[in-house]
């Protein structure tokens, strides 16, 4: 039994169903499940002397996420989730922004842009953002581009490397990335990636629960924010500090809920134990042979089948009453974008992608 088989026997879940459902929901690891349970315990019998000595792990959190990502401690922010951290943020973006989007992109990530006094202009891709992005540039300057790396109805991949060659060639263009589908899936080097603004909630391939999400900033964001948030928290617990609040705490006004954010800290040590190399490798091998299966059922567009790389998700057409029948064999998913999205993480393995393939072919719109 090799370690990442091990892994699985940690996740209930597996044991009950074949689980491809973590562009919706990450699992709980039955390690962090006790972690809780203790601090719970804790503050039962401990109340506020428990809680103002577990304030320490939000600093602790903050330090681990610095060393997983790459990025400075005292340039990451914790958020409750992305969508609450980038509408504070941009309350701070100068209005008339140009801002360029993805069609169909996370609706917490294009919304907030689209109801905000920025000239949006929003990008029919077809499958090739990355064209699109670099045709629109070409016509004519955007002072933010805004996307998902992975994109959430049907897992489509943008290359950390595109954003790190974009920025080079317009070093004027901020990169604001939502990387919830994209972290703890796959490795990435923030100080090395390009992007201005990274940010993501914890609850998916992160396995880090609800409740806990994070900002990234690269050195010269700062400048391109006028963030006005404010709050007992930025500055706690020096009141002095109202008039001097570092950039990243403007997102932090409010208390955090230091069990979500323990639990991001529990998980991001369990995704370090199996190592973070490894898991990346996994989930590409694992993605092109997924990619394989079904694009051998004929199940995927010849645009997604042609790029080189892809995420761990997968959107597959139902021609009605498919998605009920694999609900039926205990296959979990989502209903999305008006197909049947499909998402495999480190915990799945080549045996549940056997599964699927088998139940496809039985059923309605049977292959």
């Amino acid at each position: 039994m090799d370690h990442f088989e091990r892994f699985r026997t940690h996740f209930p879940v597996l044991t009950q169903y074949t689980y491809l459902n973590t562009a919706a929901w990450g699992l709980l690891h039955d390690g962090l499940l006790e972690w809780r349970q203790e601090y719970d315990l804790d503050f039962l019998i401990g109340g506020s002397l428990m809680k103002m000595e577990a304030l320490k792990v939000l600093e602790q959190t903050r330090g681990h996420l610095g060393r997983f990502f790459n990025c400075p401690a005292d340039r990451i922010s914790l958020c409750p989730n992305f969508s609450l951290g980038l509408n504070i943020l941009l309350e701070g973006l100068q209005p008339r922004s140009r801002v360029l989007l993805l069609e169909g992109d996370y609706p917490s990530l294009n919304w907030p842009f689209e109801t905000r006094d920025f000239s949006v202009k929003t990008l029919s891709h077809g499958g090739e953002p990355e064209a699109k992005i670099l045709e629109s540039l070409a016509e004519g300057p955007a002072d933010v581009l805004a996307l998902s790396l992975v994109q959430w109805v049907d897992g489509l991949l943008v290359s950390p490397k595109f954003l790190k060659d974009l920025k080079a060639s317009h070093p004027d263009l901020i990169i604001i990335a939502d990387a919830t589908q994209f972290a703890g899936a796959f490795m990435l080097d923030f100080e090395d990636s390009g992007i201005d603004v990274l940010g993501a909630s914890g609850y998916k391939w992160l396995l880090g629960g609800n409740g806990n999400g994070f900002f990234l900033f690269s050195q010269g964001a700062e400048s391109r924010f006028g963030v006005r948030a404010t709050g007992f928290n930025a500055v706690a617990p020096d009141l002095s500090r109202k008039h001097n609040i570092p950039f990243p705490r403007k997102l932090e006004p409010g208390h955090l809920d230091t069990l979500s954010f323990g639990s991001l800290d529990y998980s991001l040590g369990i995704l370090e134990t199996l190592g973070m190399e490894e898991v990346d490798r996994y989930n590409r091998e694992l993605s092109r042979k997924v990619k394989e299966a079904l694009g051998s059922l004929s199940l995927l567009d010849d645009t997604l089948l042609q790029r080189q790389s892809h995420s761990t998700i997968y959107n597959i057409p139902d021609p009605g009453g498919r998605y009920d029948h694999l609900k039926e064999e205990g296959i979990v998913c989502s209903f999305r974008g008006g197909g049947i999205r499909l998402s495999f993480h480190c915990y799945n393995t080549l045996n549940d992608l056997d599964r699927l393939v088998d139940v496809l072919k039985s059923g309605p719109g049977a292959l």
